[in-house]
């Protein structure tokens, strides 16, 4: 039996679905959600673990921000407590941080970056028109996703500040990008994702 392979773009498309949907949740779906996250695996796991940990700062600014911000009724009878409200929207927009994370995290687990970049080229090719050069963002993404996974993790939030030294490479690297073709079974997918993520957004 001849298996069924899905076309890098519509795993793509997938994601980004996936993505919007993480935006539409909220109380006990959210939390549901959190808490199945553990049975993606220990791989991504560890790695949602790290891209986390580097997000540390932002998760802590976000919390502050809403808990602190938020008009409302005060958790507790102190001059400076945080309103309920405010935390319970923080734990709303921290739990759907974590959750992209964890995505993301899954998703580099997952696909290879050759189908990771081919799909990302085959999206921004029909951009082109409009004056944006596929190929060059291609290689920006490559580039952000090598130095991502090889930034060392910051000594503290200050390490951030400071201007990483640049290394000056004498050889160039070339990049061979595959089209396999789009059959009618992914434009089916595509079509039904791209249904899904506009009810979503229309009737969130």
């Amino acid at each position: 039996m001849k298996k069924i392979s899905v076309h890098p773009v519509t795993c793509l498309i997938g994601w980004l679905v996936m993505l919007i949907a993480v935006q539409c949740l909220s109380g006990m779906s959210l939390l549901v959600a959190c808490l199945i996250v553990p049975l993606s695996g220990e791989r991504v796991m560890r790695r949602g673990g790290r891209l986390i940990w580097r997000a540390r700062w932002l998760l802590l600014s976000l919390l502050l921000v809403f808990a602190w911000g938020v008009a409302g009724e005060p958790l507790w009878s102190a001059s400076m407590a945080p309103t309920r409200e405010g935390v319970e929207e923080a734990m709303k927009h921290l739990g759907r941080l974590l959750l992209v994370l964890t995505m993301v995290a899954a998703f580099l687990e997952f696909m290879p970056l050759a189908d990771l970049l081919a799909a990302t080229h085959a999206l921004l090719t029909p951009f082109r028109r409009l004056g944006m050069d596929s190929d060059r963002g291609v290689v920006r993404l490559m580039l952000v996703l090598r130095y991502v996974e090889t930034l060392p993790l910051p000594r503290d939030w200050k390490s951030l500040l400071e201007i990483p030294e640049t290394d000056s490479y004498d050889s160039c690297e070339m990049i061979e990008i595959d089209h396999p073709v789009i059959r009618w079974i992914d434009g089916c997918i595509m079509a039904g994702l791209l249904l899904a993520g506009l009810a979503l957004v229309c009737f969130r």
